[in-house]
């Protein structure tokens, strides 16, 4: 009995030190290093900072670096005038003698915002330089050589250029002026317009602090499904408030404008973009904007799509509409993001076979309507059409931000507009607020896609950050997953694509592993055991969503409106492109979308290269197949088996991985905090739940198509059909329209 109870208290004592933590802190977590050997080599490294803070950002910076190597070492840090040996040396040119010196010497191409950090000898004394042409790339490197402490890193011999090869990485915002977010998972957002400017929630000043260490530098406020009142002065001076809390941390604001604000609250009778009094109208307010926010980053657009509205109304196309705010942000450096999301008219063509519920007729009536090729039809034409402040903003897929989507056919057919990628970090289709879905993987993917259109290796991610096409403007944009949960994404694991969207903004030849590891590291733990084990989870839990949502290149089967659970049955929402029976074609004979020559010919978009990937039904990648190919049940596939027992296999396959996850995570109990540790493990029942549920759901219904057996190795679902038809879910989070 005594033994028995020595090993508990070691136990005990072993685990005491982890403390329970809420995860407002997110990855900037600067707790003193528990590597005793690797504390005493970084102490022995570091004995002093010398920063000159002569602007508010160098003062943050200062501020940054001294307090959190602080609180890192254990030590008390001083800042010294002078330089000592193993002092760091941290600013600009202008700044700082040592680092103009340096500059004057070795010559540093920094352009958007770039840094330096490395190990010099100047007067006979090792150094750490963290240099860069302007204050807020001074800020960016203490935050990266914050990391490689965090990390674990050697900071011995340092020789680090880091430049971003975007010039604009915004967050955007779905925010509403009411506070709810659309498509938010994560609580309520976090601008609390009712107290603003007066009010300044220290939460603005961290949300701002956990954009920079990652290099974002711009935000967008408010919904894309635009209200014309936040351009009202009173809001104005609201976002000014805002403004000014961001700007030390090099973060820009932008707004969503409303297309007929000019009508809304400018008292016109049109918001026609060719129209005199509407083109002095947008001047005016712009020139208001400025005068209150001289920073202003500019204004994003959603126009003629989903109700909003847009140029077309008057007969003018979206290059006229773009260039008519373009004009007017011209003068104070401001760009437009026009979004290419559009999707209107066209496909309400086959309502009439739609509402009599005929499949074949749907098959082949909206084939030649298909919303994938829409965006591509409205905006190729007008390439080269654009002002040169306009940034063309295209979804990664070319429907609307699926599990797993080719990527869109407007990379690499517009080499004459710059193209702005936008990514979701919201998990609108991936399970929402309560999977762990790691999203980096689906980044990649898209980054990495070959568009062929300055031959093999013209990636997405080289047309964006303007490399092909020599755009000097560049862009990326990710809808923002953060509300005021206390812990900011609701799933603790929904930080990781937070993070992982700023590192790969920043820098798009990162690996999904890479970034993952270094998240790992700073939000729980450099323990070989937890790096390594939660990395396996995050890296295969992309593909498990995909296998158990929508496998093979199957698409938009979620349910109606919250785009909550499976609802591959539903035909009878408002219009044929709103009801997944559209996508899927499931038929007697096969299941599947033939965008062929055969079919509606979307593939056409194409290049030939990109294009031959997926032609042919017999060579497809199978991660594509039903996004091109409409194919019967009994489709050879290349392991084999007929499609129908791979379908089936795969969503087996998704609900397996979710239960391995759940034992992986369960094998950390004594390495995780009690809070985020249990927060953990709550969402993963949660999703292998829902895993079932989607598997369950699916299968049942296909099955009354294909009629044919669940395959062994496949476990039979639990309920019936008819039961998960009539599941409702009015309350789910998030509601509020497409984006």
């Amino acid at each position: 009995m005594i033994k028995i109870y020595f090993i508990v208290c070691i136990s005990f004592l072993t685990f005491s030190n982890i403390h329970a933590e809420n995860g407002y802190r997110l990855w900037l977590r600067f707790d003193k290093i528990d590597d005793a050997e690797l504390l005493a080599q970084y102490r022995n490294t570091i004995s002093a900072v010398q920063i000159n803070t002569t602007s508010p950002t160098l003062s943050v910076a200062g501020k940054e670096l001294i307090n959190d190597l602080q609180s890192l070492l254990d030590k008390k840090i001083p800042v010294q005038k002078n330089i000592t040996e193993n002092c760091i040396v941290a600013g600009t040119p202008a700044s700082s003698s040592i680092i103009s010196e340096i500059f004057s010497t070795t010559r540093y191409d920094l352009k958007n915002d770039g840094f330096i950090i490395v190990s010099k000898k100047i007067n006979d004394k090792n150094i750490i330089v963290i240099g860069a042409t302007n204050d807020i790339g001074v800020l960016y490197g203490v935050f990266a050589f914050l990391r490689l402490l965090q990390t674990h890193q050697a900071i011995t011999n340092l020789s680090i250029i880091s430049i971003p090869k975007i010039k604009n990485r915004i967050l955007d915002h779905w925010d509403n002026i009411n506070r709810t977010v659309e498509r938010g998972y994560a609580g309520i957002s976090i601008w609390n317009w009712h107290t603003l400017p007066d009010y300044i929630d220290k939460r603005y000043i961290d949300y701002a602090r956990a954009n920079a260490s990652i290099g974002i530098n711009g935000s967008v406020l408010t919904n894309v499904n635009a209200i014309s009142v936040v351009l009202t002065r009173d809001y104005l001076l609201k976002v000014k408030a805002l403004a000014y809390v961001f700007r030390p941390y090099g973060i820009k604001v932008y707004l969503t404008a409303k297309f007929n604000a000019p009508i809304e609250i400018g008292g016109l009778q049109t918001a026609d973009p060719l129209d005199t009094s509407v083109i002095n109208w947008w001047k005016k307010k712009c020139n208001e904007i400025y005068e209150l926010i001289p920073d202003f980053g500019g204004f994003l657009i959603k126009a003629n799509s989903e109700g909003q509205p847009g140029p077309q109304g008057y007969g003018r196309t979206h290059a006229d509409g773009a260039n008519m705010l373009a004009d007017a942000l011209t003068p104070h450096g401001g760009i437009v993001m026009w979004r290419a999301f559009v999707y209107d008219v066209r496909t309400q063509k086959a309502d009439e076979n739609f509402e009599e519920g005929n499949n074949n007729a749907l098959n082949n009536s909206i084939a030649a309507e298909d919303r994938y090729k829409q965006a591509y039809d409205e905006f190729k034409p007008l390439d080269g059409l654009f002002r040169k402040n306009v940034l063309l903003q295209v979804k990664n897929g070319p429907i609307d931000f699926q599990p797993r989507e080719p990527f869109s056919s407007l990379f690499g057919a517009m080499p004459y507009t710059p193209l702005m990628l936008e990514l979701q970090l919201t998990q609108e289709y991936l399970g929402q607020g309560t999977h762990l879905v790691y999203e980096a993987p689906l980044f990649k993917e898209v980054l990495n896609a070959d568009t062929y259109s300055h031959g093999k290796n013209s990636t997405v991610a080289k047309i964006i950050d303007g490399s092909i096409d020599k755009h000097s403007l560049t862009g990326i944009a990710g809808v923002a997953n953060i509300g005021n949960d206390i812990n900011w994404t609701g799933h603790p694991f929904g930080q990781a694509n937070w993070y992982a969207f700023g590192r790969l903004a920043w820098d798009n030849n990162l690996t999904a592993t890479q970034i993952a590891d270094e998240w790992i590291q700073q939000t729980f733990s450099n323990n070989t055991t937890v790096v390594s084990t939660i990395e396996k989870m995050m890296m295969a839990s992309r593909e498990a969503v995909v296998n158990y949502m929508t496998p093979l290149g199957l698409h938009h089967i979620m349910g109606t409106g919250n785009h909550y659970g499976p609802a591959p049955w539903v035909d009878n929402a408002g219009r044929p492109d709103w009801n997944p029976v559209y996508y899927h074609r499931a038929d007697d004979y096969g299941i599947g979308f033939n965008r062929t020559s055969s079919g509606s010919n979307a593939l056409a978009q194409y290049l030939p290269q990109a294009k031959q990937q997926w032609n042919d039904s017999n060579n497809c990648d199978e991660k594509y197949l039903l996004w091109f190919h409409h194919v019967s049940w009994q489709h050879k596939m290349k392991d084999g088996k007929i499609l129908w027992d791979e379908l089936c296999d795969k969503y087996q396959q998704g609900v397996d991985t979710v239960r391995w996850m759940k034992q992986q995570w369960a094998s950390l109990k004594y390495f995780i905090d009690d809070e985020r540790y249990n927060s953990v493990r709550m969402f993963l029942n949660i999703q292998q739940k829902e895993a079932l549920w989607w598997k369950n759901a699916c299968i049942e219904y296909f099955q009354t198509f294909s009629k044919m057996p669940i395959p062994p190795g496949v476990e039979k679902p639990d309920k019936t059909l008819e039961y998960y038809e009539q599941l409702n879910f009015p309350y789910s989070p998030g509601i509020g329209g497409n984006n």
